[in-house]
């Protein structure tokens, strides 16, 4: 396993918007619409590609399905690169893209469960993705529906907030082990942790892996080696100019 500190200086400068290469770069544009995106929208793209393209067992013909695989973003302001990925994956017509955010738009500045097909909460104040998760995780094996896995999107400056520390202590106590979360640490937390982002999970009993939040493979190996018996964590690291 890379150190963290290896892993950063090999994260890529400052993030930029896309050269056209990436699979959303067509679709990110018709949202963007001559509008300036903050770099906190380029640090989550890949992390949303492969969860979508790679790991999430969950299509547009699924959303209902109880046994669809469960994903949350609770780094809502981030919402441009999820509403690209769910048009590029046939959750929502392409066409929905370029009114984002307009008057008669379904598609707000935070993504709203009951108007977005396949999301699966609404977001606004950080913090709360997390204890969501958790929720869903809990109901999903009170059910008896072992198969589902619930994955969370994070910033680690959402990790200040006394309500995820409450979650992951609960998750790692009662062995929540169908629950993923994806943390993207641009190291913008006010207080930080003893050893990094991860160790704030593994001294709770979670496993983790830490890795380059742009390096598309090392990310599906990563939320892909879960434990069998306990939750999960993938500390994405991304260069500390991109707005977590």
């Amino acid at each position: 396993m890379s150190s963290l500190a290896t892993i950063t200086t090999q994260v890529a400068e400052a993030a930029a918007p896309l050269d056209g290469r990436h699979p959303v770069a067509g679709l990110l544009e018709r949202v963007r619409a001559g509008r300036e995106f903050g770099p906190n929208v380029y640090s989550t793209l890949d992390v949303l590609w492969v969860l979508y393209d790679r790991v999430l067992r969950i299509a547009p013909a699924t959303v209902d399905d109880p046994d669809r695989d469960r994903f949350l973003l609770s780094k809502g302001h981030a919402v441009a690169g999820y509403y690209a990925v769910l048009a590029a994956k046939g959750f929502i017509p392409p066409d929905w893209l370029d009114d984002q955010g307009g008057p008669d738009s379904r598609l707000g500045d935070h993504p709203d469960r009951t108007l977005v097909p396949g999301v699966e909460i609404g977001s606004g104040s950080l913090g709360h993705g997390l204890g969501l998760a958790v929720g869903s995780a809990l109901g999903l094996r009170a059910q008896g529906l072992l198969d589902p896995r619930v994955y969370v999107l994070l910033g680690d400056a959402e990790l200040d907030e006394g309500s995820n520390h409450e979650a992951i202590a609960y998750a790692g106590a009662v062995g929540l082990a169908n629950l993923t979360a994806i943390v993207v640490d641009n190291s913008s937390a006010t207080y930080g942790w003893p050893g990094g982002v991860a160790t704030r999970f593994t001294v709770n009993g979670w496993t983790a892996a830490t890795v380059d939040g742009h390096d598309q493979d090392a990310l599906h190996t990563a939320l892909t080696g879960h434990h069998g018996h306990r939750p999960h964590v993938v500390v994405a690291v991304v260069n500390n100019g991109e707005q977590a």
